[in-house]
């Protein structure tokens, strides 16, 4: 199979629990394309998260294997991490800036720890950055003199900046406004179409990922797949699980409760009165 056919991250029947009460992804498998975007969408708790710590070399699967570029993941070989996680980048969830640092110094750590390039180059790429996501005139602000949602557009920033392979967004949407929302979706779509980069995204907002995934990926609680393929394939499933999550209906056979025992063993006889 040439290069380019080949899927730049396989995820081999893979099965994880952080304990052996609790299984968060059961034997699952998938192939995200090389140089496309792939949406993960899902209910919270459903191991969105989990996986990107799984690719990302954080946690070991149970069994199955994580496959990287051809490559099988070994969370207890550090060297083989370190040259991979060079090839990726990370938004992480809740951004997880230096908050004591300003912007242009959080965009420009990973550029500072991982190259020797000069610093006045690395003050352009970083203002380049930081332009693309429409911060450039915050750069030399604190983190704790930006909002949340320019502090997203941040860390956005420094995700892209020593231009990934793998670019893996964790809710990128999250605490944007209509309008940076747009943007952010925009530039997502842009930096795979012009880099080439394998995009792998997070959310829970529906629209937006099928507005710019190549391909969508639904999961549903217990670590199971419900429905993949293109955007247009999933808004037009019949599948009534499908159907409820990608159109936002309060009824059907996703459940708003967690799993829980019956009222009347947590509250007594008064439950049941």
């Amino acid at each position: 199979m040439p290069m380019s056919d080949k899927p730049f991250i396989e995820i081999d029947h893979v099965t994880f629990g952080y304990n052996s009460s609790r299984t968060i992804l059961n034997d699952v498998s998938l192939q995200f394309a090389r140089g496309k975007v792939t949406s993960v969408l899902g209910g919270s708790g459903c191991g969105k998260t989990t996986l990107l710590r799984l690719i990302g070399g954080v946690h070991a699967p149970n069994s199955g294997r994580v496959i990287f570029d051809g490559e099988t993941v070994n969370t207890n070989d550090k060297a083989q991490l370190f040259r991979l996680r060079r090839r990726l980048g990370m938004l992480f969830q809740f951004g997880a800036l230096f908050t004591d640092l300003t912007v242009l110094d959080n965009v420009a750590f990973p550029l500072r720890e991982m190259t020797d390039l000069p610093e006045e180059l690395i003050r352009n790429i970083v203002l380049m950055k930081l332009n693309a996501v429409g911060l450039r005139g915050a750069a030399n602000l604190r983190i704790s003199e930006v909002s949340g949602g320019m502090a997203r557009r941040v860390a956005l920033a420094r995700a892209i900046a020593l231009d990934p392979e793998l670019i893996m967004y964790d809710e990128p949407f999250a605490g944007l406004d209509l309008v940076s929302m747009g943007v952010a979706a925009k530039l997502i779509r842009t930096l795979t179409d012009v880099t080439g980069a394998t995009t792998l995204l997070i959310s829970h907002d529906v629209p937006q990922c099928m507005a710019i995934s190549d391909a969508v990926v639904l999961l549903a609680p217990g670590g199971r797949i419900v429905a993949q393929g293109t955007p247009a394939e999933l808004m037009a499933s019949d599948d009534p699980e499908t159907r409820q999550f990608v159109r936002g209906e309060p009824d059907g056979p996703v459940k708003f409760h967690y799993p829980a025992p019956p009222l009347e063993e947590d509250f007594g006889a008064r439950a049941s009165a």
